[in-house]
């Protein structure tokens, strides 16, 4: 019911904002074309674009915030100095000219999205409530000048009596059980269009990511190590050298001094000395587990279904790759299905959580789908920004698509690198 009414009001509050954003744009691009050839107009033209750049992180909030539609934006134009150097960067920004496109596209989406719901909703709802108040509607003379109550159709047809009245209702219910999917088919191209023109791309979003993923690797492998020489110092190493000490203290006591040695301490430390083993190897074996599971070593397939073993919800699994992929792409999405996974668990309320493992254009995809409440949202430190911060060194994308009261499918594509 959440995605439904979501789906209305993306809707309905689509047209106004398309016809008022698409009114100041159009006006800022003629005074701008008008002006051009004293020059003045083209920091007008380059405010144009500013304003369809701007326009278009509206228009990304509201698909995520009630289509569920997650679309990385753009990067950050370049500032350029002065007046000469910022009307150059704009009119030079090919988000901005990508933006400006939707502008003038999404009025007539938003204008068939509107005409959709108040066909199917509004009729619906007139139709269904016609019984309780078509005998107030005042009468009207036919064509041969007869009285007739209630609402007219085309010629002399009009719905003024009990069965009509009831047919009416009927058709009511038709629309309104038809409304949810009309609705949502007609905001469906206005995502593929977001998606399409709204997001990040093109070489200056190509440089930014790759100073980002390359600060990001420095940073993590900084990260990663220290949390390594952390576990050991505080997990391995006090319990390898409390293991020490037990078994020199039972040595000792075991030694020739001539005094009969107390062979029940000696048994309580080499006891002692064991548990303290065994934990060593534990946090070791996790410590190992953490930088690379050993089960990938049997492949990618067969990680995944010890994890689909382990979940708390039943996982249908498929994999389905031409040849295996590289250690580091394997380890890397075996841990993003993990954790995903573990989310769909946690935070879902999903009855079942399916993924898909295949190979689309050189990439490695793969996809986590699950029956429940959705809502996911990317942001505030969750699991999935972890996700996204890991992908990064692979040059790897992530795309969520979690609409208010689900399903939820979440993406991960992940370059070839074997």
């Amino acid at each position: 019911m959440r995605r439904i009414r979501a789906e209305l009001l993306y809707a309905v509050t689509g047209l106004p904002w398309a016809a008022v954003s698409l009114v100041t744009v159009a006006a800022m691009l003629f005074a701008g074309t008008a002006l051009s050839v004293s020059l003045v107009g083209l920091p007008v033209l380059a405010l144009a674009l500013v304003t369809a750049r701007s326009a278009a992180g509206v228009d990304r909030a509201a698909a995520r915030r009630l289509l569920g539609a997650t679309v990385e934006p753009p990067g950050p134009r370049r500032p350029g100095r002065g007046l000469v150097g910022w009307t150059r960067e704009r009119l030079r920004d090919p988000a901005g000219w990508r933006a400006l496109l939707y502008r003038v596209v999404k009025a007539p989406l938003a204008l068939l999205a509107a005409v959709v719901s108040v066909v199917f909703w509004g009729y619906g709802l007139v139709a269904l409530t016609y019984p309780a108040w078509w005998s107030l509607v005042p009468a009207q003379a036919d064509s041969h000048g007869r009285a007739r109550q209630g609402m007219g159709l085309v010629g002399d047809v009009y719905l003024d009596t009990w069965p009509r009245a009831l047919a009416t209702a009927g058709a009511g219910v038709v629309l309104l059980v038809v409304a949810p999917w009309a609705v949502r088919a007609a905001v469906v191209p206005d995502v593929w269009l977001i998606r399409g023109l709204l997001r990040g791309g093109g070489p200056a979003d190509r440089i930014r990511d790759l100073e980002q993923t390359r600060a990001h690797a420095v940073a993590d492998a900084a990260v990663r190590l220290r949390a390594i020489e952390r576990d050991l110092h505080d997990g391995a190493q006090p319990q390898l050298v409390a293991l020490a000490m037990r078994l020199d203290m039972a040595r000792t006591m075991l030694g020739d001094d001539g005094s009969p040695p107390d062979l029940d301490r000696v048994v309580a430390l080499i006891d002692a000395a064991h548990r303290g083993a065994t934990d060593a190897i534990g946090d070791l074996r996790d410590l190992a587990q953490g930088i690379h599971p050993p089960i990938l070593d049997k492949g990618l397939e067969a990680a995944l279904h010890t994890v689909a073993a382990r979940s708390a919800l039943p996982v249908e699994l498929s994999v389905a790759l031409p040849r295996r992929p590289s250690a580091a792409v394997e380890t890397c999405l075996y841990f993003c299905a993990t954790e995903l996974i573990n989310n769909a668990a946690k935070h879902s309320g999903a009855r079942r959580v399916t993924v898909d493992v295949s190979e689309r254009y050189g990439a490695v995809r793969l996809r986590v789908h699950d029956d429940g409440t959705g809502g996911v949202r990317l942001g505030g430190g969750t699991g999935l920004d972890g996700l996204i911060e890991r992908l990064r060194a692979f040059d790897g994308r992530l795309e969520v698509d979690s609409r208010p009261g689900g399903p939820s499918t979440v993406t991960v594509e992940v370059p070839e690198l074997a």
